[in-house]
Order: structure tokens, then sequence, then C-alpha cells
């Protein structure tokens, strides 16, 4: 029998921490931060207020914590692209890329939009993700360094910019998610083309790799 690996059950003070945080991400993403209080959350948690500045010391710190050990984070689902440098096809790695990408800022935007409504929370937010070495650039630079050693293995062609490449996928990924929050839940004829998940991560990877100009014509020098 196969010992059972799974983290044990939260109890006492780290379960009551944790329910906090799920309340506050919930109540992110339904109501947003400019209408949350440190009531409505304890009230969405089953605790008091009392209990909740037990484990947080304002409404800031609570927000940071969720996006941190909330918010799914895209890079760390990108760990995996330098294991596969020079295997399999460079089409399909991307494509999974994509079908992360997608559902990853479809879940976090609303999330990050909340920042954007208190300077205060983006600051902090700011000074925790600088002490960690990370932020939203992550996912665009691990992805880069992953074209960049496919590009060495001349899989990628030489003259492309990896970092621009990469810049163009994350930001295919966070528009597509950005128009299906935008027009959820029925978007109107012709706004999420392509229209399927999977044909949209094949045809965007495909328009990447391809490129947009024509064949018998050659691409603008770089500068």
């Amino acid at each position: 029998m196969a010992a059972d690996t799974s983290p044990p059950a939260l109890t006492g003070g780290a379960l009551t921490r944790s329910r906090i945080l799920d309340a506050a991400a919930r109540l992110m993403t339904s109501v947003g931060l400019t209408r949350m209080t440190t009531k409505e959350i304890a009230r969405e948690a089953g605790c008091s207020e009392a209990t909740l500045y037990k484990h947080f010391s304002d409404k800031e710190e609570i927000f940071v914590r969720v996006l941190h050990e909330r918010a799914p984070r895209f890079p760390e689902a990108l760990a995996g692209l330098p294991s596969r440098v020079g295997l399999g096809e460079v089409a399909d790695h991307l494509e999974e890329v994509v079908r992360m990408g997608v559902p990853f800022y479809r879940k976090t935007f609303p999330m990050g939009a909340s920042l954007f409504a208190s300077p205060g929370l983006l600051a902090a937010h700011r000074r925790r993700i600088a002490e960690e070495n990370s932020g939203p650039h992550a996912a665009s630079r691990s992805l880069a360094g992953y074209l960049a050693a496919e590009q060495a293995l001349s899989r990628i062609a030489q003259d492309v910019d990896p970092d621009a490449a990469a810049m163009l996928l994350v930001g295919a990924c966070f528009h597509r998610a950005f128009l299906e929050l935008f027009y959820a839940p029925d978007p109107p004829p012709g706004v999420l083309l392509p229209a399927g998940e999977e044909e949209f991560a094949k045809e965007t990877v495909r328009a990447l790799l391809a490129g947009i100009a024509p064949p018998d014509r050659p691409s603008p020098p770089s500068r």
C-alpha cells in the first residue's frame, strides 16, 4: 500500500488563518477590494473581527497574503520547461504554455485589479515580491529563457528576439483572459477568435512561430 503523502489537515489557529485567507480571496473576486471590510471578511470566514486581528494586523496584510498564498503562479507552472529543451516539438510546449496561461490570468485578473484600487496595497505587494525576487515579469522571463535555450539548439530562428517572442505569447494569454472576463457570461459573436481554447492555443503558437510576413518578403531588420 502506497504511503499517504498528502499534507496533514490544518487545525486550530492555522485552520482559522486559512479560512480567513480563503474568505478574503472569494470577496476580492466577487465584490472587490474597495467595498470590503475586515468585518465582512470575518463574517465570510465564520469568525469574529477580534479573531481576525489575532492573525493579521490589518486588511492590507490580509490581501498581500492572499496574493502570495492563494493566487496561482504562472512562473511556477513554467518550471518544467528547462527539462524539455531539445525534446519533442517546440510548438507543443508553447501550446501547453497557452493552455496554462489563459486560465491563470482568467483566475487572477480580478485579484490583480484590486491592487490598483489601493496604492498602499500595491506598494506593499511590490515590496513583498521584491523580497522574493519575483513579480509579474517572471512569466515572460522564464519563457524567454526557454526560447533562448531552444534557439541555441537551432530549433528557433536565430534572428528572433526570445524576450519579444515571450512577451507576445504571454500578452496573448492575458488579452484572451481579459476578453473572456469582460464579456462573460455571453460574449458577442466574433469577440473570442479563434473560438475554442485548443484552437486558440494552436493558432496563436502557429502565428508566433511562422510569423506574419509573406514568405517572399523578408522580415524588417532589427534596430
